[in-house]
């Protein structure tokens, strides 16, 4: 596990599945629809059972860039946080990261709204959305950092990355900030 402090939080790093972190809110890769979907998306909404989807039907969509809370089912945290990347496109690089900074920004925003002390991300926009793991780590970390000081009561922050390679990634972009 690798960690790392900003302001008065605790930003963790581990390979794992999001769906068993015992944290106030996990955070979900999610479509701008929020009606379930693959990869992280699928496995919460599967986990937590029909209720989140319920609940997703209810917010009417999120755009990229934003994120919206649900409950979490049967989920061991209290909350999920429903974030939308970027599908990205080398083309709108410089849009892709500001959407990708956005969904981290606004998940920390609403979780604090909420009055979590602890939030697990997944990497989003890195699966199907196709963003490049070394890129998209460099736009969270730099998110990160710029965001945890101004969340007081945000003590833990868990990066939750589903490979080997993905952990590595982020890893060699957090060595510069370290």
């Amino acid at each position: 596990m690798f960690t790392q402090t900003f302001g008065g939080a605790t930003v963790e790093m581990v390979i794992g599945d999001i769906t068993t972190e015992r944290v106030d809110a996990i955070v979900n890769a999610a479509n701008s629809r929020l009606a379930g979907g693959g990869g992280v998306d699928g496995a919460i909404h599967r986990a937590g059972g029909p209720a989140i989807l319920a609940a997703c039907r209810e917010l009417g969509g999120c755009p990229a860039g934003d994120a919206k809370a649900t409950i979490a089912g049967h989920l061991p945290a209290r909350w999920v946080i429903h974030a939308v990347g970027p599908v990205y496109n080398d083309r709108r690089a410089e849009e892709c990261a500001r959407l990708l900074a956005s969904a981290y920004r606004r998940s920390l925003e609403v979780a604090a709204e909420l009055g979590a002390a602890s939030v697990a991300f997944p990497a989003i926009s890195c699966g199907v959305y196709g963003y490049p793991l070394e890129d998209a780590a460099r736009v969270v970390w730099k998110t990160l950092a710029e965001e945890l000081p101004r969340r007081p009561g945000i003590k833990c922050v868990r990066l939750v990355q589903f490979s080997q390679a993905t952990y590595d990634a982020y890893l060699r972009a957090a060595a510069p900030q370290a």
